[in-house]
């Protein structure tokens, strides 16, 4: 999977404009879990081919069969993909994506329920897609009739989820498609790579049209987190007011203790972003694993049990991510009437009954000296209370505590005395009690 963020250009030499300082704010190292929401016209057909276990596609088709359902706009554009063969099958030759703007019906979505969902899953910031790739807006916007509106739902979708997001307490946050915009392009569809990088808008006109674009949304809502996916037009990179530069230094003027990601494609970030990555050790800068709970981050109908994460694996995620300085910015795919299909609330809820229980060994919470032991399954974290040590399989009834936590007091998050053994070479076995071993993560915190 190509990664956006590395790629910055073009250099303007001694022309460069001059980006802001603002680092990653506490509040944000703090969070350690959000909620991405992908939703849009690609919610409407809801299906990409099936990707997982067993399933080996060539790089050459990779796009033709894209993971993703929220690609939908680009891969029913593949003449004879499956996407493409499908889309005839329940459209009908000369429906368009676009005429899905149209067939969608979100009369099912409840702002106050969804979030009420996200944070009772343990979400500390929400993130929901303003505009993907395809085009099409989720407020009411200004600057095109593309929109959920005057289209579709006929609702300001990202004014509602603003609304329910503010009232539950949780910082809220907008992702926006930057650099790629399918309704204003007249390109070929992407077919690789290099396509992703040579099939967009560079013009005056498109940056103008995508400045506008999140100056509104910076505007309405002073979104806690601006998140822009696959870089921003390079005709908008210089030093003029509708560039990153200044739209950047304009949205921390408005909001001082915000935070951006990394896929700007200019010499400046907030926290690094990691994709469907599995990263080995802790990274010293603060990072944000995302990804959706199955191998799509819009609704893939496609998708059942196998191709999901269960509660349990998803628990096991948040941990790994954490005691390696990172966040972790999960998706849920909505179907389209907006409303969570009843395999990723399980997981969901699963991983708000563990947190709540064991919340305070993840949230505002840092590294240790390392992140687990080589061999062991077992993770750190480390807070004022002391080093929270996570048995990420409790079900083998024992974890060695390291040399560094030896004859100190732990104990479970009931607050009852954890017991050790010593073993033969000089480290202290931790031992489960009988009615951890069964949960997702046992945590034991070592004063």
């Amino acid at each position: 999977m190509l990664n956006f963020e590395t790629r910055t250009g073009p250099d303007f030499g001694a022309a460069a404009p001059t980006y802001p300082a603002q680092g990653v704010p506490e509040w944000y190292r703090d969070a350690k879990l959000g909620f991405f929401v992908h939703w849009g016209l690609y919610s409407v057909p809801a299906w990409a081919v099936q990707h997982g276990e067993g399933v080996n596609i060539p790089a050459e088709d990779a796009y033709a069969w894209h993971q993703y359902a929220e690609w939908y706009g680009n891969t029913v554009r593949i003449a004879g993909s499956p996407t493409w063969e499908r889309h005839q099958q329940v459209y009908g030759p000369g429906t368009s994506y676009e005429d899905l703007a149209d067939l969608w019906d979100a009369s099912a979505f409840d702002a106050d329920a969804f979030v009420g969902e996200l944070v009772g899953a343990g979400a500390k910031y929400v993130i929901p897609t303003t505009k993907h790739h395809e085009g099409f807006c989720l407020w009411n916007t200004a600057t095109t009739g593309f929109n959920s509106v005057a289209r579709g739902p006929k609702r300001d979708l990202i004014g509602e989820f603003h609304d329910a997001t503010r009232r539950a307490g949780a910082k809220f946050g907008v992702y926006y498609s930057g650099a790629l915009d399918w309704h204003v392009s007249d390109f070929p569809p992407i077919e690789s790579d290099t396509d992703l990088f040579r099939f967009r808008r560079h013009d005056e006109h498109f940056s103008r049209y995508s400045a506008a674009q999140l100056d509104e949304l910076v505007e309405r809502f002073s979104p806690d987190v601006l998140w822009n996916d696959i870089e921003w037009p390079d005709g908008g990179k210089g030093g003029d007011e509708y560039a990153v530069a200044a739209l950047l230094n304009r949205y921390f003027d408005a909001v001082p203790e915000g935070v951006v990601n990394d896929r700007w494609g200019v010499p400046y970030h907030g926290f690094l972003t990691r994709e469907y990555r599995h990263i080995p050790d802790i990274l010293d800068q603060p990072w944000e694993s995302t990804r959706g709970l199955g191998y799509s981050f819009g609704f893939n109908q496609a998708e059942d049990d196998r191709h999901s994460l269960s509660g349990d694996a998803l628990i096991r995620m948040l941990v790994d991510v954490v005691s390696k300085n990172g966040n972790l910015l999960i998706n849920v795919g909505p179907a389209a009437d907006g409303s969570i299909p009843a395999l990723q609330l399980a997981a969901m809820r699963a991983m708000g009954a563990w947190l709540g229980e064991n919340g305070d060994a993840v949230y505002g919470t840092r590294p240790w000296i390392r992140f687990g032991e080589p061999l062991a399954p077992v993770r750190y974290t480390a807070s004022s209370a002391g080093v929270h040590v996570h048995a990420i399989d409790p079900s083998i009834g024992e974890v060695p505590l390291p040399t560094e936590l030896a004859g100190r007091d732990a104990r479970w998050a009931d607050g009852s005395v954890a017991e050790t053994t010593p073993l033969s070479n000089g480290v202290t076995s931790l031992i489960i009690p009988e009615k951890l071993r069964g949960s997702a993560v046992a945590v034991a915190t070592v004063a």
